[in-house]
């Protein structure tokens, strides 16, 4: 009576195959066993040693091989090696050679990937869609082909457990009642009884392994000791089964394996039991043939995986085409509004039907509409303001030149009037003469505005204009009790510039530190490098505030409204100084601390035309200890492209600030 089936437990390896979906078997001879064929009896008349094709070498040839010594054999040892590593170093040599033409290719081909996803949201939706999409199908077709495999091979696993209990009955029984003594009977009768086993016929159903139990001492005369199909052998069998059907007694066992046919090996389901002949115990191993339920298996996966891979190109390109139909209008829009920001402000979107992305286009046109609309009032606006400003500034100087004449003439006949009328005199004199410094201004702010200001530039000497401005400060200096120093390494600077438009920054510069300094000393600043040059000018004064410094080069703007100007002071110097600094493609930059003064510092290239990178000069001093928290210590800088005021705040008190790309001067 054969007893339930039950499985050998499997090695981790076939475990892992088992879940991959594959019906070979992973025993020991998947893990590296090699199965071996019974080899050949030698021929007589050859050696062991000898293999076809092969003849003994002649006795002529034999003293020649004796007279190789031990020496001659180490200098072809040397001889080879050193062939082996020149080889060895040209291969190298070719490996790394086309791994440094290959890696700029990739790195490129990386960047541009790279890039793309950046700025692409078509690329970047359809390639998530499509990563999205192989690794759903991935894991659904691993798991359809694992269930898959499992079905197949459970289903051959009942049908050989079934085909199993049934043959070995059949063989006990006519093991059983065989009425057999002499060895050719029993020896006919083992194989009569195998090969019906076997189910020999168009294809062999079954291969069998029969093999007498090991360690039998009795009883000691059978006749039979192993037998089995075409080249099988038992090192088939793995291990595990034969020692679980040597213990199992009558229980039956399976397990998976390979086994050679022809040159090709097979997977296959191992069934082993015990049976007995003539007192004698053998085990009995069916073998059968998996070959064409692993072949279905792979046609099946085949399919499956030719099926994922068009349908995962279908879902490619059906991203492709609707993420396009949805991304083309947000593109046309991007570059629109690029346009419209570069001034384009005709530019409008293309609208097609009466969806959402078509109500979005309206509405952006009519965005679009609307800007241009105001923007061609704002301009028209200020080149209204602009010709006024101008026009009424040309007509203003004809009656002003005659009223200053006039002024003049009472100006120095004011001696002969009463202190009343002197003091008019002397306040129309002097008011005049603010008046036609505010004309002057204004007329050039509207040169600037109307763009005809041109930059007469030339070589000459910073240091004779710095000499001319202190010059010319002098008295208000002398005024104010302030002291006027000059610091620098140079002694001569020469710089491509408009000597008129320099002088009129620096005196500007000048007396607004004057006039804020307080009496403090007042301390010009000269450094140069390869490709600019730098003055600063540096008050001890008042200083400026956060809400101050933003304003500093606003046109009519004053510090204080209340307090009265002493030095002129139309409200356009600074104003004008920035424009100026704009013509010479210079940074004109402003710093300021509230009870520690300021420093205003003019950038210029040394050559028209020229960049600057880093100004010679810092802007925050450094000969300063600011009290209080970093957020009061405030610095201004002007652009050169929009001329507006940008606030920075310097950490580290006391510390020079680095002087950075960031501030260039207007």
């Amino acid at each position: 009576m054969v007893s339930d089936i039950k499985q050998v437990p499997e090695s981790p390896a076939g475990k892992a195959g088992a879940a991959e979906g594959d019906l070979r078997p992973q025993g020991p001879e998947a893990a590296g066993v090699q199965q071996v064929t019974p080899a050949s009896s030698p021929t007589p008349g050859t050696t062991s040693d000898s293999s076809p094709g092969e003849s003994l070498p002649s006795t002529a040839a034999q003293p020649q091989q004796n007279t190789r010594t031990v020496p001659w054999f180490l200098f072809r040892a040397r001889i080879w090696t050193r062939r082996g590593l020149i080889l060895v170093l040209r291969v190298s040599r070719l490996v790394s050679l086309g791994v440094r033409q290959i890696r700029p290719g990739l790195r490129h081909l990386w960047r541009s990937l790279l890039k793309r996803w950046r700025r692409s949201l078509e690329f970047r939706t359809v390639l998530t869609t499509l990563l999205l999409a192989v690794t759903s199908f991935a894991i659904v077709g691993a798991y359809l082909s694992n269930q898959i495999a499992n079905n197949l091979f459970q289903e051959r696993l009942a049908q050989a457990e079934s085909e199993s209990r049934y043959n070995v009955k059949q063989v006990q029984d006519t093991f059983d009642g065989a009425q057999v003594t002499d060895q050719s009977s029993v020896i006919t009768l083992v194989y009569d009884t195998l090969t019906a086993v076997e189910g020999r016929g168009s294809v062999i159903q079954r291969r069998y392994v029969f093999e007498a139990k090991p360690e039998q001492t009795k009883p000691r005369n059978r006749w039979v000791e192993s037998r089995a199909s075409d080249q099988l052998t038992v090192r088939v069998i793995p291990p595990e089964l034969r020692k679980a059907v040597q213990e199992g007694g009558k229980q039956q066992f399976w397990a998976s394996t390979q086994f050679p046919v022809g040159n090709e090996d097979r997977p296959g389901i191992a069934v082993g039991n015990m049976v007995t002949f003539n007192g004698t115990s053998y085990e009995l191993y069916l073998i059968y043939d998996l070959n064409t339920a692993q072949q279905t298996l792979d046609e099946i996966q085949n399919v499956l995986w030719a099926g994922g891979a068009a349908l995962v190109l279908m879902i490619g390109a059906i991203a492709w085409y609707v993420t396009r139909n949805v991304v083309s209008p947000v593109s046309h829009a991007a570059v629109v509004s690029e346009k419209l920001a570069a001034g384009q402000l005709q530019e409008r979107m293309v609208v097609k039907g009466e969806d959402e992305v078509a109500r979005l286009g309206a509405s952006f046109n009519h965005m679009a509409a609307s800007l241009q609309e105001q923007i061609t009032q704002l301009a028209t606006l200020s080149q209204m303001q602009q010709r006024f400003v101008s026009d009424v500034s040309h007509e203003l100087r004809t009656p002003l030149t005659t009223v200053r004449m006039a002024a003049e003439v009472l100006f120095d006949a004011r001696e002969d009037f009463d202190p009343m009328n002197k003091r008019s005199a002397e306040l129309l004199y002097h008011q005049v003469e603010r008046f036609q410094s505010l004309l002057s201004d204004l007329l050039e702010i509207s040169r600037f505005d109307a763009g005809a200001a041109v930059l007469d530039a030339e070589p000459q000497d910073i240091f004779q204009v710095i000499s001319h401005v202190m010059e010319g400060a002098a008295p208000v200096a002398a005024e104010y009790g302030s002291e006027v120093r000059l610091n620098a390494r140079q002694k001569s600077i020469v710089v491509e510039m408009d000597s008129r438009r320099i002088d009129r920054i620096l005196r500007n510069l000048l007396l607004n530190a004057l006039e804020h300094g307080e009496g403090k000393p007042i301390h010009i600043s000269v450094a140069a490098n390869h490709e600019a040059v730098a003055v600063s000018v540096r008050d001890h004064g008042i200083g400026m505030s956060q809400a101050e410094a933003a304003r500093v080069f606003d046109r009519f703007w004053r510090a204080d409204p209340a307090r009265a100007r002493t030095t002129g002071g139309s409200g356009l110097g600074l104003s004008i100084a920035a424009e100026d600094t704009k013509l010479h493609n210079g940074w004109l930059q402003a710093w300021g601390s509230k009870g520690s003064g300021s420093n205003f510092r003019l950038t210029l290239p040394l050559r028209q035309g020229g960049t600057i990178v880093k100004s010679p000069l810092q802007l925050e001093p450094a000969d300063i200890e600011f009290p209080g928290a970093v957020s009061d210590r405030h610095m201004l800088i002007l652009g050169t492209e929009s001329g507006t005021g940008q606030q920075h705040s310097h950490p580290g008190a006391g510390k020079p600030a680095p002087d950075t790309e960031t501030g260039r001067g207007a």
